[in-house]
C-alpha cells in the first residue's frame, strides 16, 4: 500500500480534505495519515479535525504529499501555523524534487507549495480565482489556465473543490489502475473529467460518466472479457433488453455502438500486451484479434 499525507491546517477546505480522501479510501491501495503544526484544526465548515500527528522528519519512499487549500487563503496562510508548514515544506523541497515524495495540491494548496519553492519549473494550476496570486508569488511557476488537474513530473495540482476528486481519481487510476478507479467513481456517483493537456482516459474509464445503471452492466461484462467473441443478442440477454434497445442506449448514453466499444477495450488490451513485451501476433490473440492484421486495421480506425 502506498502511503499518503494530508497536511492539515487551520480553516482547511473541509471538501479538498474529506473528498480525496474518501477516493483513495475506497480504493484500498493507500494508507491515510494526517499530519499538521497543531494536533486540531478546525476546517473551514466549523468541524475540527482531530488527531493530527506532528509534522515528521521524513516521509517514506514513495510517499504522496496532499496539500488541501483554506478558507480565506490570503489570511490564512500568513498565520503562524500554515508559516510552519511552509518552513517544513521549504525543508524537505529535495524530497519533492528527487520525487521521493510525489506531491500533490488541491485548490489553493498550490500557493503553499509555490511559497516554499516546490513548483518551480513545473507546471501547474489552481483555483481559478487565485491564479494570478500563484503567478504572483510563485514566479518561476509555469501555471496553466482552465485545467481541472496537471501533472508534471511528479507534481500534481488541481482546481478547487470538486476537482480534488477528480485529481484523486486519476491517481487510483495512475498507481492502481483504471478498472479500480472506475469502481471508486461509480461507488462515489461522480463523473469523470480530463485535466486539459494530461493523456486521455483509457476506454476502461472514457465511457463512463453516465448514470445509466443497464450500460454499466454491460460495460462491466465487456470489460470482465475483453477478449470474447460476445455476440450483441447474448449480451443484451444478460442486461435483461432486447438489442435493439441495448444499441440505442449505447449510443445516446456513449456516443458509439456497442461493436465499437468492445473494440476499444480489445485495443486496450492489446496495448498493454505489447508494452509487457509480447509480439503483434500474440498481442492481437490475447486481445480477441482473429490476427494482427485485424489488430492494426482497428488501430487505423481509431488512430485516424
Amino acid at each position: 500500500m502506498r502511503d499518503v499525507y494530508f497536511l492539515v491546517l487551520p480553516q482547511t477546505m473541509a471538501l479538498d480534505l474529506t473528498g480525496p480522501a474518501e477516493v483513495l479510501a475506497l480504493s484500498g491501495a493507500f494508507r491515510l495519515h494526517y499530519i499538521g503544526p497543531r494536533e486540531e484544526a478546525m476546517t473551514s465548515v466549523g468541524l475540527t479535525v482531530g488527531h493530527i500527528a506532528p509534522l515528521p522528519a521524513d516521509l517514506p519512499d514513495d510517499s504522496l504529499l496532499l496539500i488541501p487549500g483554506v478558507a480565506d487563503s490570503r489570511h490564512q496562510l500568513d498565520s503562524a501555523p500554515a508559516r510552519e508548514a511552509q518552513l517544513w515544506l521549504q525543508a524537505n523541497r529535495q524530497h519533492v524534487l528527487s520525487r521521493r515524495w510525489s506531491l500533490v495540491c488541491v485548490c489553493s494548496g498550490a500557493l503553499l507549495a509555490g511559497r516554499a519553492g516546490l513548483l518551480d519549473g513545473y507546471r501547474c494550476t489552481t483555483h481559478h480565482d487565485v491564479l494570478e496570486r500563484l503567478r504572483q508569488q510563485a514566479p518561476a511557476a509555469l501555471v496553466k489556465d482552465n485545467r481541472i488537474y496537471v501533472e508534471d513530473r511528479g507534481i500534481f495540482t488541481s482546481a478547487g473543490i470538486t476537482a480534488g476528486i477528480d485529481l484523486a481519481l486519476y491517481l487510483v487510476s495512475k498507481y492502481v489502475d483504471a478498472r479500480q478507479a472506475m469502481a471508486v467513481a461509480r461507488e462515489m456517483v461522480v463523473f469523470f473529467r480530463r485535466g486539459g493537456d494530461d493523456p486521455q482516459l483509457s476506454p476502461w474509464l472514457r465511457y463512463r460518466n453516465h448514470l445509466h445503471p443497464a450500460v454499466h452492466r454491460a460495460q462491466d461484462i465487456l470489460a470482465h472479457e475483453p477478449e470474447a467473441e460476445w455476440q450483441l443478442e447474448d449480451l443484451a440477454r444478460q442486461v435483461f433488453m432486447s438489442s435493439r434497445h441495448l444499441t440505442r442506449l449505447f449510443r445516446e448514453h456513449l456516443g458509439l455502438s456497442v461493436r465499437e466499444y468492445h473494440e476499444q477495450l480489445k485495443l486496450a488490451v492489446a496495448q498493454q500486451r505489447l508494452q509487457q513485451g509480447m509480439g503483434i501476433e500474440k498481442s492481437a490473440l490475447a486481445a480477441g484479434f482473429s490476427s494482427s492484421r485485424q489488430l492494426r486495421r482497428a488501430q487505423l480506425r481509431w488512430n485516424s
